[in-house]
């Protein structure tokens, strides 16, 4: 059974960190319906102006956020010792877990164009040690098919293995379409599939969508994926509903108001890195 469009979202535009100008496509929201990605914030700027304040050290606990860059470069620093720079078509990915401080700079570019999503840790690891990993442009496989390539950023595509999720399963693909080609998706019928639309308008089931457009699909076993008259380039996203409960405030995501209470009691009395 094909996948049909569920739900569109187009976010709206808002400021984050210490000025970083973006546009929160899903949020509180849309838990539910994107349920397990909790957020996804898109960025496209060629001006400077609207992103080098970055994300000054900030904390993080019940997620993991994985922030795909593919131009510009992103930064990062976290109390664990870890310092990286990812850049054009790279992946970050931090567990947050127990409890994690880190900042995002984001150097001037060309063209600043992303997304980061929050993917929610299930109830049974939303205390596991924090990490840092970079998925590098040599460890992205690129699978060339007739007009056009997908780009395993991380999970699986068909007999091809990307890098791998420890506590919740991720197919992320950069999926690139020529002119008024397309593709045709396999998905295992309970997973939870949302594309994005990065560049270009798409259609997807037979449906215009249009471009920065967040798209929840219905249950099936594919997805058909069509450019129209201009090259088109989307994101794809699969996993696993968890269904659990969630208490969600500013940087911290858990599954009760009191673990979020004292979460927020450990940052204030400093005891909140283990």
């Amino acid at each position: 059974m094909e996948r049909k469009v569920k739900t569109q979202v187009n976010g709206f535009r808002t400021m984050d960190g210490a000025g970083v100008k973006l546009v929160r496509v899903l949020g509180h929201a849309t838990t539910d319906e994107f349920d397990p990605i909790l957020m996804l914030d898109s960025f496209d700027s060629v001006n400077p102006d609207d992103y080098t304040a970055g994300f000054p050290m900030h904390p993080h606990r019940g997620i993991e956020t994985v922030s795909y860059v593919f131009k510009g470069r992103m930064m990062h620093k976290d109390n664990l010792g870890f310092q990286d720079t990812i850049g054009d078509g790279e992946v970050q990915w931090m567990t947050a877990g127990s409890g994690i401080l880190h900042e995002e700079r984001l150097p001037a570019s060309e063209r600043m164009l992303g997304v980061q999503l929050w993917l929610n840790l299930p109830a049974k690891y939303k205390m596991v040690k924090p990490e840092y990993n970079a998925i590098k442009n040599e460890q992205i496989k690129e699978i060339p098919f007739d007009g056009g390539m997908v780009r395993l950023l991380a999970g699986e595509y068909k007999d091809h293995k990307g890098y791998q999720g420890k506590y919740l399963p991720l197919n992320y693909y950069d999926i690139e379409l020529e002119p008024n080609a397309s593709i045709t998706i396999d998905t295992k019928s309970d997973d939870s599939i949302m594309l994005f639309t990065l560049l270009s308008d798409a259609e997807v089931s037979g449906e215009h969508i249009r471009e920065k457009t967040a798209v929840k699909l219905t249950e099936g076993d594919s997805v058909t994926i069509k450019a129209l008259d201009k090259k088109a380039k989307f994101l794809f996203m699969g996993s696993k509903r968890l269904d659990e409960s969630i208490s969600w405030g500013g940087p911290i995501v858990m599954n009760t108001e009191e673990e979020l209470r004292h979460a927020f009691f450990e940052l204030k009395t400093g005891t909140f890195i283990k």
